[in-house]
């Protein structure tokens, strides 16, 4: 019963279209209009800037780290990483955006936040150079998946190996058109790093 109780939360957690209530409430923008229509991060810096885009990455990071962090507060006898992944699966069918959401990364990221710090802040620097280098986001975020997975094979816990080779594949799965484009050099690269 836990399990099921924490899921909706988390769920509901992650259904928070960060990016829709930031481009309503302060540009008075409907963001699924513009862009990619993307509930997330990287359309959000592409069509609000810069300083909208860093508040909707930081809450759907959030949301991944609440949904792990929640069964502490009530000592719950659940397995966290478990619990985040349907934060992830809130932000990408959002029951609050008509279920189409964002493409996992952030809230993705938030969920290994919330269990193990040190393995986000790996993501973090993996993402970034790898940003700085290629200017894709979506290449970074696949990059970023596959070596945290290579990490978390010597960090030794297999719960957390096999969540994080999950979510790898499904950010990777949700980045399918983005690889098509990046093979025929259509693919927009960032201008701000």
């Amino acid at each position: 019963m836990e399990y099921v109780l924490f899921a909706i939360i988390a769920y509901l957690l992650g259904s928070i279209p960060s990016a829709l209530i930031v481009g309503k409430v302060g540009y008075n923008i409907d963001i699924r209009e513009h862009g990619s229509g993307n509930l997330g991060g990287t359309n959000t810096f592409r069509v609000l800037g810069i300083k909208a885009g860093i508040i909707v990455t930081l809450a759907d990071i959030l949301k991944g780290t609440v949904a792990t962090v929640i069964p502490l507060l009530f000592d719950a006898d659940v397995y966290r990483l478990a619990i985040g992944i349907f934060a992830v699966i809130g932000h990408t069918y959002p029951v609050f955006a008509r279920f189409k959401g964002g493409k996992a990364v952030a809230t993705s990221g938030g969920i290994i936040l919330g269990v193990n710090p040190i393995l986000f802040g790996i993501m973090v620097l993996t993402f970034l150079l790898t940003l700085k280098i290629s200017k894709y986001v979506s290449l970074s975020s696949m990059i970023t998946g596959v070596v945290s997975f290579i990490v978390s094979i010597f960090i030794g816990d297999i719960g957390l190996m096999i969540v994080i080779g999950v979510l790898t594949l499904f950010v990777i799965y949700r980045h399918l058109a983005n690889i098509k484009r990046i093979i025929n050099k259509t693919e927009p690269k960032i201008k701000w790093m």
